[in-house]
Protein backbone atom coordinates (compact mmCIF):
# COMPACT_ATOMS: atom_id res chain seq x y z
CA UNK A 1 0.00 0.00 0.00
CA UNK A 2 1.12 3.55 -0.67
CA UNK A 3 2.10 5.78 2.20
CA UNK A 4 0.47 9.17 2.64
CA UNK A 5 3.52 10.93 1.24
CA UNK A 6 3.50 8.67 -1.83
CA UNK A 7 -0.19 9.35 -2.39
CA UNK A 8 0.39 13.11 -2.12
CA UNK A 9 3.30 12.91 -4.57
CA UNK A 10 1.21 10.85 -7.02
CA UNK A 11 -1.59 13.39 -6.91
CA UNK A 12 0.86 16.31 -7.12
CA UNK A 13 -0.73 17.93 -4.06
CA UNK A 14 1.79 19.77 -1.83
CA UNK A 15 2.06 18.48 1.73
CA UNK A 16 1.25 21.96 3.10
CA UNK A 17 -2.34 21.78 1.87
CA UNK A 18 -2.99 18.07 1.31
CA UNK A 19 -4.25 17.69 4.88
CA UNK A 20 -6.92 20.32 4.22
CA UNK A 21 -8.79 18.38 1.57
CA UNK A 22 -11.77 18.27 3.93
CA UNK A 23 -12.03 22.06 3.67
CA UNK A 24 -12.07 21.79 -0.12
CA UNK A 25 -14.84 19.19 0.09
CA UNK A 26 -16.98 21.32 2.41
CA UNK A 27 -16.52 24.51 0.40
CA UNK A 28 -17.53 22.59 -2.72
CA UNK A 29 -20.86 21.79 -1.05
CA UNK A 30 -21.25 25.41 0.05
CA UNK A 31 -20.47 26.55 -3.49
CA UNK A 32 -23.33 24.46 -4.88
CA UNK A 33 -25.76 26.01 -2.38
CA UNK A 34 -24.39 29.51 -3.00
CA UNK A 35 -24.62 29.26 -6.80
CA UNK A 36 -28.12 27.79 -6.49
CA UNK A 37 -29.15 30.65 -4.20
CA UNK A 38 -27.52 33.15 -6.56
CA UNK A 39 -29.67 31.84 -9.39
CA UNK A 40 -32.84 31.82 -7.31
CA UNK A 41 -32.28 35.42 -6.25
CA UNK A 42 -30.38 37.38 -8.88
CA UNK A 43 -31.57 35.57 -12.00
CA UNK A 44 -35.16 36.27 -10.96
CA UNK A 45 -34.35 39.99 -11.22
CA UNK A 46 -33.96 39.72 -14.98
CA UNK A 47 -37.25 37.92 -15.61
CA UNK A 48 -39.49 39.11 -12.76
CA UNK A 49 -41.11 41.95 -14.69
CA UNK A 50 -41.63 39.77 -17.77
CA UNK A 51 -43.45 37.11 -15.76
CA UNK A 52 -45.44 39.64 -13.71
CA UNK A 53 -46.56 41.39 -16.90
CA UNK A 54 -47.66 38.02 -18.36
CA UNK A 55 -45.22 38.44 -21.22
CA UNK A 56 -43.62 35.11 -20.26
CA UNK A 57 -44.97 32.19 -18.33
CA UNK A 58 -42.85 31.03 -15.43
CA UNK A 59 -41.70 27.86 -17.20
CA UNK A 60 -40.73 29.84 -20.31
CA UNK A 61 -38.68 32.21 -18.16
CA UNK A 62 -37.09 29.17 -16.50
CA UNK A 63 -36.02 27.69 -19.84
CA UNK A 64 -34.67 31.04 -21.06
CA UNK A 65 -32.87 31.65 -17.76
CA UNK A 66 -31.16 28.27 -17.90
CA UNK A 67 -29.87 29.02 -21.41
CA UNK A 68 -28.91 32.68 -20.94
CA UNK A 69 -27.17 32.18 -17.60
CA UNK A 70 -25.18 29.25 -18.99
CA UNK A 71 -24.14 31.26 -22.06
CA UNK A 72 -23.18 34.24 -19.93
CA UNK A 73 -21.20 32.22 -17.42
CA UNK A 74 -19.34 29.98 -19.88
CA UNK A 75 -18.90 32.24 -22.92
CA UNK A 76 -18.30 35.53 -21.11
CA UNK A 77 -17.37 34.48 -17.58
CA UNK A 78 -13.74 33.40 -18.10
CA UNK A 79 -11.83 35.77 -15.84
CA UNK A 80 -8.97 35.83 -13.38
CA UNK A 81 -10.29 34.64 -10.05
CA UNK A 82 -9.95 37.47 -7.57
CA UNK A 83 -11.57 36.83 -4.24
CA UNK A 84 -10.87 40.34 -3.08
CA UNK A 85 -11.75 42.10 -6.34
CA UNK A 86 -13.46 44.92 -4.41
CA UNK A 87 -10.54 45.46 -2.06
CA UNK A 88 -12.51 44.41 1.01
CA UNK A 89 -9.75 42.74 3.06
CA UNK A 90 -5.97 42.62 2.98
CA UNK A 91 -4.89 39.29 1.51
CA UNK A 92 -1.35 39.71 2.87
CA UNK A 93 -2.71 38.66 6.25
CA UNK A 94 -2.68 35.05 5.00
CA UNK A 95 0.90 34.94 3.67
CA UNK A 96 2.49 31.64 4.61
CA UNK A 97 -0.79 30.25 5.90
CA UNK A 98 -2.55 28.59 2.95
CA UNK A 99 -4.71 26.46 5.24
CA UNK A 100 -5.99 29.55 6.99
CA UNK A 101 -6.90 31.15 3.67
CA UNK A 102 -8.75 27.99 2.61
CA UNK A 103 -10.68 27.99 5.88
CA UNK A 104 -11.44 31.72 5.57
CA UNK A 105 -12.75 31.37 2.03
CA UNK A 106 -14.76 28.35 3.12
CA UNK A 107 -16.39 30.40 5.86
CA UNK A 108 -17.14 33.19 3.40
CA UNK A 109 -18.76 30.72 1.00
CA UNK A 110 -20.81 29.19 3.81
CA UNK A 111 -21.91 32.63 4.98
CA UNK A 112 -22.95 33.60 1.47
CA UNK A 113 -24.84 30.33 0.91
CA UNK A 114 -26.65 30.56 4.26
CA UNK A 115 -27.76 34.15 3.75
CA UNK A 116 -28.92 33.66 0.17
CA UNK A 117 -30.98 30.68 1.28
CA UNK A 118 -32.58 32.81 4.00
CA UNK A 119 -33.17 35.76 1.64
CA UNK A 120 -34.81 33.53 -0.96
CA UNK A 121 -37.10 32.05 1.67
CA UNK A 122 -38.09 35.51 2.94
CA UNK A 123 -38.56 36.89 -0.59
CA UNK A 124 -35.79 39.50 -0.24
CA UNK A 125 -34.20 40.51 -3.56
CA UNK A 126 -30.61 41.07 -2.42
CA UNK A 127 -27.30 41.64 -4.14
CA UNK A 128 -25.17 38.52 -4.39
CA UNK A 129 -22.11 40.73 -4.85
CA UNK A 130 -22.82 42.50 -1.58
CA UNK A 131 -23.53 39.14 0.04
CA UNK A 132 -20.01 37.90 -0.65
CA UNK A 133 -18.61 41.35 0.32
CA UNK A 134 -20.36 41.07 3.68
CA UNK A 135 -19.05 37.54 4.14
CA UNK A 136 -15.51 38.74 3.44
CA UNK A 137 -15.94 41.55 5.99
CA UNK A 138 -16.83 38.88 8.52
CA UNK A 139 -13.72 36.92 7.56
CA UNK A 140 -11.65 40.10 7.95
CA UNK A 141 -13.01 40.69 11.44
CA UNK A 142 -12.38 37.08 12.47
CA UNK A 143 -8.81 37.00 11.12
CA UNK A 144 -7.97 40.59 12.13
CA UNK A 145 -7.18 41.41 8.52
CA UNK A 146 -7.37 45.04 7.47
CA UNK A 147 -10.81 46.02 6.12
CA UNK A 148 -11.00 48.89 3.66
CA UNK A 149 -13.68 51.19 5.08
CA UNK A 150 -12.36 54.37 3.45
CA UNK A 151 -13.97 55.85 0.31
CA UNK A 152 -12.00 53.96 -2.34
CA UNK A 153 -12.97 51.95 -5.38
CA UNK A 154 -15.02 48.95 -4.25
CA UNK A 155 -14.71 49.74 -0.53
CA UNK A 156 -17.35 48.93 2.08
CA UNK A 157 -18.33 52.61 2.24
CA UNK A 158 -19.07 52.75 -1.48
CA UNK A 159 -21.07 49.53 -1.28
CA UNK A 160 -23.23 50.98 1.52
CA UNK A 161 -23.68 54.27 -0.34
CA UNK A 162 -24.97 52.41 -3.37
CA UNK A 163 -28.04 51.32 -1.37
CA UNK A 164 -29.52 54.77 -1.92
CA UNK A 165 -27.62 56.09 -4.95
CA UNK A 166 -28.19 53.19 -7.37
CA UNK A 167 -31.98 52.89 -6.89
CA UNK A 168 -32.40 56.66 -7.19
CA UNK A 169 -30.45 56.90 -10.46
CA UNK A 170 -32.22 53.85 -11.91
CA UNK A 171 -35.58 55.31 -10.88
CA UNK A 172 -34.75 58.48 -12.79
CA UNK A 173 -33.70 56.68 -15.98
CA UNK A 174 -36.69 54.30 -15.93
CA UNK A 175 -39.11 57.16 -15.28
CA UNK A 176 -37.66 59.14 -18.22
CA UNK A 177 -37.93 56.13 -20.56
CA UNK A 178 -41.51 55.39 -19.51
CA UNK A 179 -42.45 59.09 -19.74
CA UNK A 180 -41.11 59.16 -23.31
CA UNK A 181 -43.13 56.05 -24.13
CA UNK A 182 -46.19 57.34 -22.29
CA UNK A 183 -46.43 60.65 -24.12
CA UNK A 184 -45.21 59.48 -27.52
CA UNK A 185 -47.49 56.43 -27.67
CA UNK A 186 -49.62 55.42 -24.70
CA UNK A 187 -51.43 58.71 -24.10
CA UNK A 188 -51.78 59.71 -27.77
CA UNK A 189 -55.21 60.03 -29.38
CA UNK A 190 -54.64 56.91 -31.49
CA UNK A 191 -52.11 55.05 -29.40
CA UNK A 192 -52.04 51.89 -31.51
CA UNK A 193 -51.29 53.80 -34.71
CA UNK A 194 -48.37 55.59 -33.05
CA UNK A 195 -47.19 52.33 -31.52
CA UNK A 196 -46.96 50.70 -34.95
CA UNK A 197 -44.99 53.70 -36.22
CA UNK A 198 -42.50 53.81 -33.35
CA UNK A 199 -42.05 50.16 -32.36
CA UNK A 200 -39.20 49.60 -34.88
CA UNK A 201 -37.27 52.49 -33.31
CA UNK A 202 -37.80 51.16 -29.80
CA UNK A 203 -36.77 47.66 -30.85
CA UNK A 204 -33.60 49.01 -32.46
CA UNK A 205 -32.80 51.23 -29.48
CA UNK A 206 -33.26 48.32 -27.08
CA UNK A 207 -30.93 46.09 -29.07
CA UNK A 208 -28.27 48.79 -29.39
CA UNK A 209 -28.18 49.79 -25.72
CA UNK A 210 -28.23 46.25 -24.43
CA UNK A 211 -25.56 45.11 -26.91
CA UNK A 212 -23.31 47.86 -25.60
CA UNK A 213 -24.25 46.82 -22.07
CA UNK A 214 -23.06 43.27 -22.73
CA UNK A 215 -19.81 44.41 -24.35
CA UNK A 216 -18.90 46.78 -21.54
CA UNK A 217 -19.96 44.39 -18.80
CA UNK A 218 -18.03 41.49 -20.35
CA UNK A 219 -14.93 40.94 -18.21
CA UNK A 220 -12.51 40.43 -21.08
CA UNK A 221 -11.60 44.09 -21.54
CA UNK A 222 -12.19 47.27 -19.48
CA UNK A 223 -14.15 50.09 -21.06
CA UNK A 224 -11.16 52.46 -20.98
CA UNK A 225 -9.17 50.03 -23.15
CA UNK A 226 -12.18 49.24 -25.30
CA UNK A 227 -12.60 52.88 -26.30
CA UNK A 228 -15.56 55.23 -26.67
CA UNK A 229 -15.31 55.23 -30.48
CA UNK A 230 -15.82 51.47 -30.56
CA UNK A 231 -18.77 51.87 -28.20
CA UNK A 232 -20.41 54.43 -30.49
CA UNK A 233 -19.74 52.16 -33.46
CA UNK A 234 -21.47 49.26 -31.74
CA UNK A 235 -24.50 51.39 -30.87
CA UNK A 236 -24.91 52.70 -34.42
CA UNK A 237 -24.21 49.35 -36.08
CA UNK A 238 -26.55 47.34 -33.89
CA UNK A 239 -29.21 50.06 -34.09
CA UNK A 240 -29.15 49.98 -37.91
CA UNK A 241 -29.23 46.17 -38.00
CA UNK A 242 -32.10 45.93 -35.49
CA UNK A 243 -34.05 48.66 -37.30
CA UNK A 244 -33.77 46.72 -40.56
CA UNK A 245 -34.93 43.49 -38.92
CA UNK A 246 -37.80 45.28 -37.18
CA UNK A 247 -39.11 46.89 -40.39
CA UNK A 248 -38.69 43.84 -42.63
CA UNK A 249 -39.82 41.08 -40.27
CA UNK A 250 -41.58 42.46 -37.19
CA UNK A 251 -43.84 45.06 -38.79
CA UNK A 252 -45.50 42.59 -41.24
CA UNK A 253 -45.98 40.16 -38.35
CA UNK A 254 -47.57 42.84 -36.14
CA UNK A 255 -49.79 44.03 -39.02
CA UNK A 256 -51.05 40.52 -39.74
CA UNK A 257 -51.70 39.66 -36.11
CA UNK A 258 -52.93 42.91 -34.58
CA UNK A 259 -54.40 44.85 -37.52
CA UNK A 260 -55.97 41.95 -39.44
CA UNK A 261 -56.66 39.93 -36.31
CA UNK A 262 -55.12 36.71 -37.65
CA UNK A 263 -54.81 34.56 -34.53
CA UNK A 264 -53.18 31.69 -36.42
CA UNK A 265 -49.73 33.28 -36.55
CA UNK A 266 -47.20 33.09 -33.74
CA UNK A 267 -43.68 34.35 -33.15
CA UNK A 268 -42.19 31.45 -35.12
CA UNK A 269 -43.77 32.92 -38.25
CA UNK A 270 -41.50 35.99 -38.05
CA UNK A 271 -39.07 34.59 -40.70
CA UNK A 272 -41.84 34.90 -43.31
CA UNK A 273 -41.39 38.67 -43.14
CA UNK A 274 -43.08 40.58 -46.01
CA UNK A 275 -44.94 37.43 -47.09
CA UNK A 276 -47.23 37.91 -44.09
CA UNK A 277 -48.69 40.99 -45.78
CA UNK A 278 -50.33 38.69 -48.37
CA UNK A 279 -53.70 37.23 -47.46
CA UNK A 280 -52.90 33.92 -49.14
CA UNK A 281 -49.53 33.49 -47.43
CA UNK A 282 -49.10 29.79 -46.53
CA UNK A 283 -48.52 29.35 -42.79
CA UNK A 284 -46.54 26.47 -41.35
CA UNK A 285 -47.88 25.07 -38.07
CA UNK A 286 -50.76 27.59 -37.75
CA UNK A 287 -51.79 28.19 -34.16
CA UNK A 288 -55.20 27.17 -32.87
CA UNK A 289 -56.17 30.25 -30.92
CA UNK A 290 -58.86 32.94 -30.89
CA UNK A 291 -56.91 35.52 -28.90
CA UNK A 292 -55.28 38.42 -30.73
CA UNK A 293 -53.65 39.98 -27.68
CA UNK A 294 -53.63 38.85 -24.08
CA UNK A 295 -55.15 40.98 -21.38
CA UNK A 296 -51.86 41.95 -19.74
CA UNK A 297 -53.60 43.47 -16.71
CA UNK A 298 -55.57 40.36 -15.80
CA UNK A 299 -54.57 38.35 -12.74
CA UNK A 300 -54.89 34.60 -12.29
CA UNK A 301 -58.50 35.00 -11.13
CA UNK A 302 -59.48 36.79 -14.33
CA UNK A 303 -59.80 40.16 -12.59
CA UNK A 304 -58.55 43.51 -13.89
CA UNK A 305 -57.83 46.07 -11.20
CA UNK A 306 -55.71 48.63 -13.09
CA UNK A 307 -57.48 51.63 -14.55
CA UNK A 308 -60.26 51.91 -11.97
CA UNK A 309 -59.00 55.33 -10.92
CA UNK A 310 -58.64 56.63 -14.47
CA UNK A 311 -60.73 59.57 -15.58
CA UNK A 312 -63.41 58.93 -18.18
CA UNK A 313 -61.63 58.47 -21.49
CA UNK A 314 -62.69 58.99 -25.03
CA UNK A 315 -63.37 55.84 -27.12
CA UNK A 316 -59.96 56.23 -28.76
CA UNK A 317 -58.26 55.90 -25.38
CA UNK A 318 -60.26 52.96 -24.15
CA UNK A 319 -58.10 49.84 -23.88
CA UNK A 320 -59.11 47.18 -26.36
CA UNK A 321 -58.39 43.49 -26.56
CA UNK A 322 -59.79 40.42 -28.21
CA UNK A 323 -59.13 38.52 -25.01
CA UNK A 324 -61.88 37.92 -22.50
CA UNK A 325 -61.88 40.47 -19.66
CA UNK A 326 -63.75 39.93 -16.41
CA UNK A 327 -64.29 43.34 -14.81
CA UNK A 328 -64.58 43.63 -11.04
CA UNK A 329 -68.25 43.89 -10.10
CA UNK A 330 -69.12 46.15 -7.20
CA UNK A 331 -72.56 44.73 -6.41
CA UNK A 332 -72.00 40.99 -6.65
CA UNK A 333 -69.06 38.71 -6.10
CA UNK A 334 -68.32 36.55 -9.20
CA UNK A 335 -67.99 33.29 -7.29
CA UNK A 336 -69.50 29.88 -7.89
CA UNK A 337 -72.75 30.50 -5.97
CA UNK A 338 -73.60 33.73 -7.78
CA UNK A 339 -72.71 32.13 -11.10
CA UNK A 340 -75.31 29.46 -10.46
CA UNK A 341 -78.01 32.00 -9.64
CA UNK A 342 -76.89 34.54 -12.24
CA UNK A 343 -75.56 32.63 -15.25
CA UNK A 344 -74.17 35.69 -17.05
CA UNK A 345 -71.55 36.11 -14.29
CA UNK A 346 -68.80 33.56 -14.74
CA UNK A 347 -66.91 32.11 -11.75
CA UNK A 348 -63.38 33.27 -11.14
CA UNK A 349 -60.58 31.30 -12.68
CA UNK A 350 -58.43 29.66 -10.06
CA UNK A 351 -54.76 28.86 -10.51
CA UNK A 352 -54.01 25.31 -9.45
CA UNK A 353 -50.90 25.28 -7.28
CA UNK A 354 -48.37 22.42 -7.73
CA UNK A 355 -49.41 20.65 -4.52
CA UNK A 356 -53.01 20.36 -5.70
CA UNK A 357 -51.95 19.75 -9.28
CA UNK A 358 -49.41 16.98 -8.81
CA UNK A 359 -49.73 15.55 -5.27
CA UNK A 360 -53.42 15.62 -4.34
CA UNK A 361 -54.60 13.39 -7.24
CA UNK A 362 -52.18 10.64 -6.15
CA UNK A 363 -52.35 11.20 -2.39
CA UNK A 364 -54.48 8.10 -1.69
CA UNK A 365 -52.45 5.77 -3.91
CA UNK A 366 -49.89 3.36 -2.40
CA UNK A 367 -46.19 4.10 -2.98
CA UNK A 368 -45.88 0.99 -5.11
CA UNK A 369 -48.18 2.62 -7.68
CA UNK A 370 -46.16 4.16 -10.55
CA UNK A 371 -48.68 7.01 -10.84
CA UNK A 372 -47.83 8.20 -7.33
CA UNK A 373 -44.11 8.11 -8.02
CA UNK A 374 -44.66 9.97 -11.28
CA UNK A 375 -46.77 12.59 -9.48
CA UNK A 376 -43.99 13.26 -6.99
CA UNK A 377 -41.37 13.40 -9.75
CA UNK A 378 -43.42 16.01 -11.60
CA UNK A 379 -43.85 17.95 -8.37
CA UNK A 380 -40.11 17.95 -7.66
CA UNK A 381 -39.19 19.02 -11.20
CA UNK A 382 -41.98 21.51 -11.89
CA UNK A 383 -43.10 22.96 -8.57
CA UNK A 384 -40.87 26.00 -9.03
CA UNK A 385 -42.34 27.02 -12.39
CA UNK A 386 -46.03 26.17 -11.91
CA UNK A 387 -46.81 28.55 -9.04
CA UNK A 388 -48.92 31.67 -9.33
CA UNK A 389 -46.50 34.59 -9.05
CA UNK A 390 -48.82 37.16 -10.65
CA UNK A 391 -51.79 37.28 -8.26
CA UNK A 392 -51.48 38.64 -4.73
CA UNK A 393 -54.51 38.06 -2.52
CA UNK A 394 -54.19 41.29 -0.56
CA UNK A 395 -56.65 44.15 -0.15
CA UNK A 396 -53.69 46.53 0.22
CA UNK A 397 -52.19 45.45 -3.12
CA UNK A 398 -55.57 45.51 -4.86
CA UNK A 399 -55.93 49.16 -3.89
CA UNK A 400 -52.43 49.91 -5.21
CA UNK A 401 -53.05 48.16 -8.53
CA UNK A 402 -56.36 49.99 -8.96
CA UNK A 403 -54.48 53.31 -8.98
CA UNK A 404 -52.31 52.33 -11.96
CA UNK A 405 -53.30 53.50 -15.43
CA UNK A 406 -54.34 50.92 -17.99
CA UNK A 407 -53.44 51.05 -21.68
CA UNK A 408 -54.40 49.32 -24.92
CA UNK A 409 -53.53 45.62 -24.80
CA UNK A 410 -52.48 45.69 -28.46
CA UNK A 411 -49.89 48.37 -27.66
CA UNK A 412 -48.71 46.40 -24.66
CA UNK A 413 -48.34 43.35 -26.90
CA UNK A 414 -45.94 45.22 -29.18
CA UNK A 415 -43.57 45.90 -26.29
CA UNK A 416 -43.46 42.29 -25.09
CA UNK A 417 -40.71 41.60 -27.61
CA UNK A 418 -38.57 44.51 -26.37
CA UNK A 419 -39.15 43.28 -22.84
CA UNK A 420 -38.09 39.70 -23.53
CA UNK A 421 -34.93 40.82 -25.36
CA UNK A 422 -33.96 43.12 -22.50
CA UNK A 423 -34.60 40.36 -19.95
CA UNK A 424 -32.42 37.90 -21.88
CA UNK A 425 -29.59 40.40 -22.27
CA UNK A 426 -29.60 41.30 -18.59
CA UNK A 427 -29.58 37.61 -17.72
CA UNK A 428 -26.55 37.00 -19.96
CA UNK A 429 -24.80 39.96 -18.35
CA UNK A 430 -25.59 38.56 -14.92
CA UNK A 431 -24.20 35.16 -15.84
CA UNK A 432 -20.98 36.72 -17.13
CA UNK A 433 -20.39 38.97 -14.14
CA UNK A 434 -21.99 37.56 -10.99
CA UNK A 435 -20.85 34.00 -11.59
CA UNK A 436 -17.62 35.03 -9.84
CA UNK A 437 -19.54 35.73 -6.61
CA UNK A 438 -20.07 32.01 -6.07
CA UNK A 439 -17.02 30.74 -7.97
CA UNK A 440 -14.50 33.17 -6.45
CA UNK A 441 -14.00 31.67 -2.96
CA UNK A 442 -14.23 28.12 -4.31
CA UNK A 443 -11.68 28.79 -7.05
CA UNK A 444 -9.33 30.57 -4.65
CA UNK A 445 -9.47 27.61 -2.28
CA UNK A 446 -8.93 25.15 -5.12
CA UNK A 447 -5.92 27.02 -6.56
CA UNK A 448 -4.39 27.42 -3.09
CA UNK A 449 -4.91 23.70 -2.45
CA UNK A 450 -3.11 22.78 -5.69
CA UNK A 451 -0.30 25.32 -5.25
CA UNK A 452 0.44 24.65 -1.60
CA UNK A 453 0.63 28.40 -0.95
CA UNK A 454 -1.69 31.40 -0.96
CA UNK A 455 -2.92 31.76 -4.53
CA UNK A 456 -5.88 33.99 -5.39
CA UNK A 457 -4.89 34.97 -8.95
CA UNK A 458 -5.29 31.99 -11.25
CA UNK A 459 -7.26 31.29 -14.42
CA UNK A 460 -10.69 29.94 -13.59
CA UNK A 461 -11.10 26.42 -15.02
CA UNK A 462 -13.84 26.25 -17.64
CA UNK A 463 -15.50 23.35 -15.87
CA UNK A 464 -15.99 25.63 -12.85
CA UNK A 465 -17.94 28.02 -15.06
CA UNK A 466 -19.95 25.19 -16.64
CA UNK A 467 -21.07 23.92 -13.23
CA UNK A 468 -21.81 27.44 -11.99
CA UNK A 469 -23.78 28.33 -15.13
CA UNK A 470 -25.98 25.24 -14.75
CA UNK A 471 -26.54 25.93 -11.06
CA UNK A 472 -27.57 29.54 -11.73
CA UNK A 473 -30.31 28.44 -14.12
CA UNK A 474 -31.31 25.54 -11.86
CA UNK A 475 -31.68 27.87 -8.88
CA UNK A 476 -34.15 30.03 -10.75
CA UNK A 477 -36.06 27.02 -12.09
CA UNK A 478 -36.64 25.46 -8.67
CA UNK A 479 -36.75 28.39 -6.24
CA UNK A 480 -36.87 31.68 -8.11
CA UNK A 481 -40.62 32.16 -7.70
CA UNK A 482 -40.33 33.97 -4.35
CA UNK A 483 -38.19 36.76 -5.81
CA UNK A 484 -40.29 36.97 -9.00
CA UNK A 485 -43.31 37.45 -6.78
CA UNK A 486 -41.54 40.10 -4.68
CA UNK A 487 -40.19 42.16 -7.61
CA UNK A 488 -43.20 41.79 -9.88
CA UNK A 489 -46.70 43.02 -9.12
CA UNK A 490 -45.91 43.38 -5.43
CA UNK A 491 -44.34 46.82 -5.95
CA UNK A 492 -46.82 48.15 -8.50
CA UNK A 493 -49.09 46.98 -11.30
CA UNK A 494 -46.83 45.60 -14.01
CA UNK A 495 -47.33 45.61 -17.79
CA UNK A 496 -45.03 45.03 -20.79
CA UNK A 497 -44.40 48.75 -21.40
CA UNK A 498 -43.60 49.26 -17.72
CA UNK A 499 -41.40 46.17 -17.57
CA UNK A 500 -39.50 47.30 -20.66
CA UNK A 501 -38.83 50.71 -19.11
CA UNK A 502 -37.72 49.15 -15.83
CA UNK A 503 -35.24 46.74 -17.40
CA UNK A 504 -33.81 49.27 -19.84
CA UNK A 505 -33.49 51.92 -17.11
CA UNK A 506 -31.69 49.47 -14.83
CA UNK A 507 -29.39 48.35 -17.66
CA UNK A 508 -28.37 51.94 -18.44
CA UNK A 509 -27.68 52.59 -14.75
CA UNK A 510 -25.46 49.52 -14.41
CA UNK A 511 -23.68 50.43 -17.65
CA UNK A 512 -22.85 53.96 -16.46
CA UNK A 513 -21.89 52.74 -13.00
CA UNK A 514 -19.48 50.21 -14.52
CA UNK A 515 -17.87 53.00 -16.55
CA UNK A 516 -17.34 55.16 -13.45
CA UNK A 517 -16.28 52.24 -11.26
CA UNK A 518 -19.23 52.47 -8.85
CA UNK A 519 -20.20 49.19 -7.15
CA UNK A 520 -23.93 49.04 -7.88
CA UNK A 521 -26.24 46.06 -7.73
CA UNK A 522 -28.50 44.93 -10.55
CA UNK A 523 -31.07 44.03 -7.88
CA UNK A 524 -31.06 47.51 -6.43
CA UNK A 525 -31.21 49.13 -9.86
CA UNK A 526 -34.24 47.07 -10.85
CA UNK A 527 -35.98 47.83 -7.57
CA UNK A 528 -35.36 51.56 -7.96
CA UNK A 529 -36.47 51.42 -11.60
CA UNK A 530 -39.73 49.76 -10.55
CA UNK A 531 -40.35 52.61 -8.11
CA UNK A 532 -39.58 55.21 -10.78
CA UNK A 533 -42.03 53.72 -13.27
CA UNK A 534 -44.69 53.34 -10.57
CA UNK A 535 -44.38 57.04 -9.74
CA UNK A 536 -45.18 57.87 -13.38
CA UNK A 537 -48.79 57.13 -12.48
CA UNK A 538 -48.52 60.50 -10.67
CA UNK A 539 -50.01 58.88 -7.62
CA UNK A 540 -48.00 57.95 -4.52
CA UNK A 541 -50.71 55.42 -3.74
CA UNK A 542 -49.72 53.41 -6.84
CA UNK A 543 -46.46 52.41 -5.13
CA UNK A 544 -46.24 49.72 -2.45
CA UNK A 545 -44.00 51.57 0.00
CA UNK A 546 -44.25 48.72 2.52
CA UNK A 547 -42.67 46.31 0.05
CA UNK A 548 -39.89 48.78 -0.79
CA UNK A 549 -39.12 49.21 2.93
CA UNK A 550 -39.13 45.43 3.32
CA UNK A 551 -36.63 45.07 0.45
CA UNK A 552 -34.41 47.89 1.77
CA UNK A 553 -34.30 46.18 5.17
CA UNK A 554 -33.03 43.07 3.39
CA UNK A 555 -30.21 45.11 1.80
CA UNK A 556 -29.09 46.40 5.20
CA UNK A 557 -29.13 42.88 6.66
CA UNK A 558 -27.12 41.63 3.68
Amino acid sequence: SLSLSQMIAARMIPAATAKYDWILALISIAFVVSAFGNGANDVANSYATSVAARTLKMYQAGILATCTEFVGAVALGARVTDTIKDGIIDINRFDGKPGTLMLAMGCAEFGSAAWLTMANYMGWPVSTTQTIVGALVGVGLATQASIHWEWTDGSVSQVAASWGIAPAIAAGFAAIIFATLKYSVLERQDSFKWAMRLIPVYLAMTGAILALFIVIEAPSEPFETFGADNGVGIILGVFAGCLFVAVVFFLPYFHRRLCKGDTRIKFYHLPLGPLLLKDNCPLYFPAKSNIVALNYYEDSYGQVLAGQKDAVKSPEHQPTSESKVLEDNADVEPNTNSAESTPQIQPRKKHVEPEARFLDPVGDLPWCNPLKVWGYIKYCLLQGVTRDVVTHDSQHLRAIHARAHRYDDRVEHLWTYCQVVSAMMMSIAHGSNDVANAVGPWAATYSTYLAGEVSTDAPTPVWFLVIAGLLLGTGFWFYGFNIVRALGNKITQMSPTRGFSIELGAAITVLLASHFGLPVSTTQCLTGASMGVALMNYDLGAVNWRQLAFIFFGWVLT
